[in-house]
C-alpha cells in the first residue's frame, strides 16, 4: 500500500511539476497573473486486461473540470462483463465473473497546447465483483441471474497516456495504468485477481 501511495504522488507530482516548468512566464501554478482558464470534458473509455489470468475487456467513461489546460478533477468509472466463465469456482455450477469501480479522477497534463502530448490520469476510488450464474447471460435460459459470492475492493489506478488533438473539441488518448485493489474475500479465488495492467484508448469531448 505504502508504494502505491508513493507511486501516486510521485505521477501526480512530475505531471504538475512538468506543466509549471513548461513556460517560466507563468507566475502562479495553473495561471499567468491569476487569469485560469476553465473548461471541461466527457469521454468514453475502452481497455483490455486480465483478470484472473483470463482476458477481459473493459468499458468505462470519465470526465470533469480542466483548470488552465493543465489539471483535470472529475469522475471516472468503468465496468467489465466480458465471457470470463469459470467452471471451478462452485460445485457443479458455471458462473461468469462481473464488476466494475469508480471514484474521482486526479489527470495533470503536460504540454496541452502540442498536438501531441502526455496526461497522467489517476483514479482512486472503490468498486465491487460478483460471481453470477452464467446461464444468465443466455437470454433465452430461465435460470435467475444468481449472485453467488461478491465483494468490495478500494482501488488506485494510475497511468500514463498520449493524448492527440484531433480537432478542438476532440481528443484522442492511448495509454496504459496499473490497477491495484485491495485483496478480495472471494470462495476459491486469489485476493489479487483484479491487480494488474491495462492498455486502451479514450475519446473525449469538450472544452479544453
Amino acid at each position: 500500500m505504502k508504494k502505491s501511495l508513493l507511486l501516486l504522488s510521485l505521477i501526480i507530482g512530475l505531471g504538475l511539476f512538468a506543466s509549471a516548468q513548461e513556460n517560466k512566464e507563468y507566475r502562479t501554478l495553473f495561471g499567468r497573473d491569476g487569469d485560469i482558464d476553465h473548461g471541461a470534458y466527457g469521454a468514453m473509455t475502452f481497455s483490455f486486461g486480465s483478470v484472473d489470468g483470463k482476458d477481459a475487456f473493459m468499458t468505462g467513461i470519465k470526465g470533469g473540470w480542466v483548470i488552465d489546460h493543465r489539471l483535470t478533477l472529475g469522475l471516472a468509472g468503468s465496468g467489465f462483463t466480458s465471457d470470463l466463465r469459470f467452471d471451478n469456482k462452485f460445485p457443479g455450477q458455471r458462473v461468469n465473473l462481473v464488476g466494475g469501480y469508480g471514484g474521482l479522477l486526479i489527470e495533470p497534463v503536460v504540454m496541452p497546447f502540442s498536438p501531441v502530448h502526455l496526461t497522467f490520469p489517476v483514479i482512486i476510488g472503490a468498486g465491487g465483483v460478483a460471481y453470477v450464474n452464467y446461464d444468465w447471460w443466455n437470454y433465452d435460459s430461465q435460470v435467475d441471474p444468481s449472485v453467488w459470492d461478491s465483494d468490495a475492493f478500494f482501488v488506485l489506478e494510475p497511468g500514463v497516456e498520449i493524448e492527440i488533438n484531433m480537432v478542438r473539441f476532440m481528443r484522442l488518448a492511448i495509454g496504459a495504468s496499473y490497477r491495484y485493489t485491495s485483496s478480495l474475500v472471494m470462495n476459491n479465488t486469489n485476493g489479487n485477481v483484479l491487480r494488474g495492467f491495462s492498455g486502451g484508448f479514450s475519446l473525449k469531448f469538450g472544452k479544453f
